[in-house]
C-alpha cells in the first residue's frame, strides 16, 4: 500500500511540476493572443488608409482591409500555439492542417463557399457598394459586401443578407450600373386623334419636364392597334436611381393627362360591344331536324288553313 501512495504523489508531483512550468508558456500565449488583436484592428485601419489612396474601388479597399486583419489573426494564433506549447513545431501545425483539411472542407463547404464567393466579388466588382441592385425576388441598395454575405437595403427600409454564393451564381441586374436609365411609359389614344398631333405634343411636354435629359433624346413610338385605342410608348432618360425614377415619372404622368385635356385629345376607356337578339325568332342553337321538322311543319298549317 505504501508503494501504491508513494507512486500516486509521485505522479501528482510531476503533473503539479508540469503544470507550473506550463502556466508561463500558457500566459504568454494568452499575452500574444490579446496582442494580436489590437494588431489586427491597427493593421486594417491601417490598410483602410492605404486602400483609399491606392484604389478608387470601395469593394477593393474592404477586400484589403480584410484580407490583412484575416492574416494578422492567423500568424497571431499561429505563434501563440508555439509559444503556449514548446513542444509543438510550427510544421506540426502545418502538417495538422493538412490532414484535418478534407474533413474541414466538408464540414464548413458552405462558410468557405460563400467566403470564396465575397472574395471574387470583391476582385471581379459586378456591383459597388451604394449601387441598386436585383438578386431573384431582392431589388434594394447595396450596403456592404462582407466575407460571408450580401447585405441591401430595400426600398421599403428592410435589410436583407444574401449568402454571397447565391449572388455570385445568380442573374443580377444592376440598376445604377450606368448614369443614366431609360422609362418606357405607354400611353393610349382615341382612334378619332391625329396622330402626328399627339406625337408632337408628347414629346414638348417631356422636353419642358426637369430631370428628363436631353442626351439620349426622349423618342415616342407608335406600338400597337389597340381595342379601344391606338397605343404609343414615350421613352425618356433619366438619372438611374429608383427615387428619381418615380418621381419623374408620376411628374410625366401628370404633364401628360395636363397636357391631353388642354389639346382635347382622350385617353379613352376600355370599349366593350354587346350585342342582343331576339331568342324566339333566331334561334341558331336548334338542330338541322328540328328546323327542318318545323319549317315542314309550318308549311303544313299554311296549307291547311287556305281556302
Amino acid at each position: 500500500m505504501n508503494q501504491i501512495a508513494d507512486t500516486i504523489i509521485n505522479s501528482m508531483t510531476d503533473l503539479i511540476g508540469s503544470a507550473t512550468k506550463a502556466v508561463p508558456a500558457v500566459l504568454a500565449g494568452i499575452i500574444i493572443l490579446f496582442l494580436t488583436k489590437f494588431a489586427a484592428d491597427f493593421v486594417c485601419r491601417l490598410a483602410n488608409k492605404i486602400g483609399k489612396k491606392a484604389f478608387k474601388s470601395r469593394s477593393l479597399q474592404l477586400l484589403l482591409a480584410k484580407t490583412t486583419h484575416i492574416f494578422v489573426w492567423v500568424v497571431g494564433v499561429l505563434f501563440a500555439a508555439v509559444v503556449a506549447f514548446p513542444g509543438l513545431r510550427l510544421g506540426d501545425i502545418i502538417a495538422t492542417l493538412g490532414l484535418s483539411s478534407v474533413a474541414i472542407g466538408f464540414a464548413f463547404q458552405d462558410i468557405f463557399k460563400n467566403f470564396l464567393s465575397g472574395i471574387l466579388l470583391l476582385i471581379q466588382e459586378p456591383f459597388s457598394i451604394n449601387d441598386q441592385i436585383i438578386v431573384g425576388d431582392y431589388e434594394g441598395t447595396v450596403e456592404a459586401i462582407n466575407i460571408r454575405t450580401t447585405q441591401i437595403r430595400t426600398y421599403q427600409g428592410e435589410r436583407v443578407l444574401l449568402p454571397n454564393s447565391t449572388v455570385f451564381t445568380s442573374a443580377v441586374q444592376v440598376r445604377t450600373a450606368f448614369n443614366h436609365r431609360r422609362t418606357d411609359l405607354g400611353v393610349g389614344v382615341d382612334y378619332n386623334t391625329e396622330l402626328p398631333r399627339a406625337k408632337s405634343i408628347l414629346l414638348q411636354t417631356v422636353d419642358n419636364i426637369e430631370g428628363i435629359l436631353e442626351n439620349p433624346e426622349p423618342e415616342v413610338d407608335l406600338v400597337n392597334f389597340g381595342g379601344s385605342s391606338i397605343d404609343l410608348v414615350v421613352r425618356y432618360w433619366t438619372a438611374p436611381c429608383q427615387a428619381d425614377v418615380r418621381r419623374i415619372q408620376s411628374e410625366t404622368i401628370m404633364a401628360i393627362k395636363a397636357a391631353f385635356d388642354e389639346a382635347d385629345i382622350n385617353i379613352p376607356y376600355p370599349i366593350r360591344t354587346v350585342y342582343h337578339y331576339n331568342q324566339q325568332e333566331f334561334n341558331d342553337y336548334l338542330p338541322n331536324k328540328n328546323k327542318e321538322s318545323n319549317e315542314s311543319n309550318n308549311g303544313t298549317r299554311e296549307y291547311a288553313n287556305r281556302p
